[in-house]
């Protein structure tokens, strides 16, 4: 029996609205997770001042929660799709929760760094079973708004956790903060248990061997195509999240508070952008465009205004920098709207888990290379007109990974050879 209809017609809508609360879920899902993975950086004054903790400790804290989610999206979405995207979210919310909880109760070096190694495996979970879940519940031509909204969720984490655990950092002390967010999240557990929707397959995407393994998702070209695009996208983001303030503070010379407004409302801007593009790729879909063209357009006008604005960036003036920033935000919302619905397509419901957990790792190796190279090319040439220029070639050639790596975004035949 098929869940969807295969056009947009008025059919969806009871669908979709019986979908929406596991939506909503989802989506404070994602921004509970990007609050919680950037509260060490908040505490770290903090830490140095009331333990003494070295900068190379916290180098060693703040990078040790990538260390597990790295390396364990290889095989976590294969846990998801042999376990169940809605058993794997509740364990992995829980983990993450308990170990925000547990920070706070920590004694020492060692405690913070088990549990930040607990916090990545827990967070580990999400976009594999996310990924699934929209797969399984939602048709080609939804995706696009759903995927824009996941999107936007991670900046609104990473915003709503600079200023909302910042201040209760400042006025209750870092341990009482980390308790109380840890236990306030643990309230979306049972939200989940209640609405959250069954996990069932389109007929058409059924198949008596179950779901395809590893290897033959990596023979696929338009799975390299996927990853790569998705590493240049990756690399873009942390570029930003992690040289953008330094950038308008040092090279720029604002203020402390100027940069906070300014860098804020370049992810708004963002996020905005990620939402938009979503529903106009899904608006197109359902009037006849192919998704290959829908999507990849977006990928391509994404990717090629970031990358001509990062170039920008490195030669502007003081009166046009901000309008190339501006522009970066727009492009990278753009681009980043169909990351994940180019996997959940190509990948299908059976194998969306596998598919974008091997996808995510790769990709989020850019996390573990990009801030470092930035940073070096910085100190080598005393400005960011390099590291600019570098980003730049990286994200256009996100757009060549979309566009020609991923031939046609329809779901691959796993039993066919490439």
């Amino acid at each position: 029996m098929t869940l969807w209809p295969t056009n947009g017609s008025d059919s969806d809508r009871p669908a979709l609205r019986a979908f929406m609360p596991t939506m909503v879920l989802l989506v404070l899902a994602v921004l509970i997770n990007y609050v919680d993975r950037g509260n060490l950086a908040l505490a770290a004054p903090l830490l140095k001042v009331q333990w003494g903790t070295t900068a190379s400790q916290l180098g060693i804290l703040l990078s040790a929660f990538f260390w597990t989610y790295t390396a364990l999206q290889f095989v976590m979405g294969l846990f998801v799709d042999r376990w169940g995207a809605n058993r794997m979210m509740t364990l992995g919310f829980l983990a993450w929760s308990l170990a925000t909880i547990l920070t706070g109760a920590a004694m020492g070096f060692g405690a913070l760094l088990v549990l930040r190694l607990l916090l990545g495996v827990g967070e580990s979970v999400m976009f594999p079973a996310s990924s699934k879940i929209l797969a399984q519940h939602l048709p080609e031509h939804a995706r696009g708004f759903a995927n824009g909204l996941i999107n936007a969720a991670m900046r609104w984490g990473s915003a709503i956790g600079t200023f909302g655990a910042g201040l209760l950092m400042a006025r209750y002390g870092w341990r009482s903060a980390f308790v109380a967010i840890g236990v306030v999240s643990l309230m979306w557990l049972p939200a989940w248990q209640r609405w959250k929707a069954p996990e069932v397959h389109r007929a058409a995407d059924l198949d008596v061997g179950g779901a395809p393994a590893f290897a033959a998702i990596l023979r696929k070209r338009a799975f390299w195509g996927a990853a790569s695009g998705h590493f240049c996208a990756n690399y873009l983001v942390y570029f930003l999240m992690s040289w953008l303030p330094y950038y308008l503070v040092h090279e720029r010379h604002l203020s402390m508070a100027a940069m906070s407004v300014a860098a804020g409302a370049l992810w708004v801007v963002d996020s905005l952008c990620s939402v938009v593009t979503g529903t106009v790729t899904d608006i197109c879909i359902r009037r006849g465009t192919s998704p290959t063209t829908a999507r990849k357009w977006a990928m391509a006008v994404g990717f090629s205004l970031a990358a001509a604005s990062l170039v920008g960036c490195a030669f502007a003036s003081e009166r046009t920098y901000l309008a190339c920033l501006i522009a970066c935000a727009i492009g990278s919302g753009t681009a980043n709207a169909g990351t994940f619905a180019f996997a959940q397509t190509l990948a299908g419901p059976r194998a969306a888990g596998r598919w974008v957990g091997l996808q995510n790792g790769i990709a989020n190796l850019a996390g573990v290379t990009g801030p470092a190279l930035s940073g070096f090319l910085v100190d080598w040439t005393g400005h960011f007109a390099a590291a600019f220029a570098v980003a730049a070639v990286i994200t256009m050639g996100g757009a060549f990974a979309w566009c020609l790596g991923v031939r046609k975004l329809e779901q691959v035949d796993f039993g066919s050879p490439e």
